[in-house]
């Protein structure tokens, strides 16, 4: 096992419901810490995951949804010195699955921002989404 921090943030517009953004990260993020903060368009609320015991929900998904090979792919290129950094889409999250985004202007909701700092950024991808 690695050692992983995940940091997660997204905006929870007046439109949303809180609940269901919370069951969103949840979601991908098992044991995550999760705090609201008032913003200027809404809240946002930032998650802190420790443990790549944490990452579980991501990489059953990866595996349930077919996509490992292609999200290997995504997750080396977002890959920054010991920080892999990506957006999900947050309505796509809520369901239980996993879809890639760009940062802006492909979910009218905004993304769930991930960054996960680790000390082996390519040990955690092959776990994440072992090659088929």
């Amino acid at each position: 096992m690695v050692e992983v921090t995940v940091f997660a943030e997204t905006e929870i517009y007046p439109t949303e419901s809180e609940d269901n953004v919370k069951a969103a990260v949840n979601n991908v993020l098992g044991n995550a810490t999760i705090t609201i903060k008032s913003s200027i368009k809404g809240s946002t609320l930032t998650a802190v995951a420790k443990g790549q015991d944490s990452l579980f929900n991501l990489r059953n998904m990866l595996r349930n949804d077919r996509i490992r090979d292609a999200s290997r792919k995504l997750l080396f290129k977002s890959t920054r010195g010991n920080m892999i950094s990506f957006c999900l889409n947050k309505q796509v999250a809520f369901a239980g699955h996993v879809s890639f985004s760009e940062e802006t202007a492909e979910s009218p909701l905004g993304p769930i921002k991930v960054n996960i700092e680790t000390d082996n950024p390519q040990q955690l991808i092959e776990w994440l989404a072992e090659k088929t």
